[in-house]
């Protein structure tokens, strides 16, 4: 697997409204230069014991992996649930054109 130096992760959100105010605080303060927001996601899961099931919506953030830190610090204290989601993986390969659009937008 090569280095591109480019991430993508992902984060459950209780609703659009929240989703859309966390990213765009994500992206305007640098942290990660996209998120998509993926709405009408059905999320079944155990939480304290019990199988539930909830609607969400999926952010899927791109960033820089040096600023995986700074986004993950950012985005757990800016969400609402007790155990926020936050999973990220390394992008082995895609378009130069737009990894090179990753790696050169920083604030």
């Amino acid at each position: 697997m090569s280095e591109t130096g480019v991430m993508m992760g992902m984060a459950t959100f209780p609703s659009a409204v929240v989703a859309r105010e966390i990213a765009t605080i994500l992206v305007t303060e640098g942290h990660a230069v996209c998120c998509n927001l993926i709405p009408g996601v059905e999320s079944i899961y155990r939480w304290k014991g019990n199988v539930e099931s909830a609607a969400e919506v999926i952010g899927v953030f791109k960033f820089r992996r040096d600023a995986e830190a700074s986004l993950r610090e950012r985005l757990l204290g800016l969400h609402p649930y007790e155990v926020a989601e936050w999973i990220c993986w390394p992008v082995a390969e895609g378009s130069p054109a737009y990894l090179d659009w990753v790696k050169g937008c920083g604030v």
